[in-house]
């Protein structure tokens, strides 16, 4: 066997096994996991009143009060459709999507959302 081809292969190892190392945090990042949050509507309030989540994450609103409640977005652009008692509507946060909602049938139920970026 010849010695010099020998330390040429593991010297080339070395290399390859040094790159992947040194470079490794240079490979993009796995996509983070999209989260589900709850929101509760009980005594004509939305609990949690602050919620922070971002775009892909989904939203599910249950209805936990004797009346039916919406989750509509301040400017219309979205809305959850009635959620009467014991039901539950969702919606996926999207780029762009407005964080500020209201209930259309008791406009003085209304929040605030915030959206951030993933980690």
């Amino acid at each position: 066997m010849n010695t010099h081809l020998t330390r040429r292969a593991v010297l080339a190892r070395a290399v390859v096994a040094f790159g992947a190392t040194a470079f490794g945090s240079l490979s993009p990042r796995p996509a983070a996991a999209h989260k589900t949050h709850v929101i509760e509507i009980t005594r004509f309030k939305f609990a949690p009143a602050k919620l922070k989540a971002s775009p892909g994450d989904t939203i599910t609103w249950i209805n936990r009060d004797i009346a039916p409640h919406t989750a509509t977005a301040m400017d219309n652009s979205w809305d959850s459709g009635t959620v009467r008692r014991g039901e539950s509507k969702s919606v996926q946060i999207t780029e762009g999507f407005i964080d500020g909602y209201f209930c259309r049938f008791h406009p003085m139920m209304n929040t605030q959302l915030e959206i951030v970026p993933h980690d």
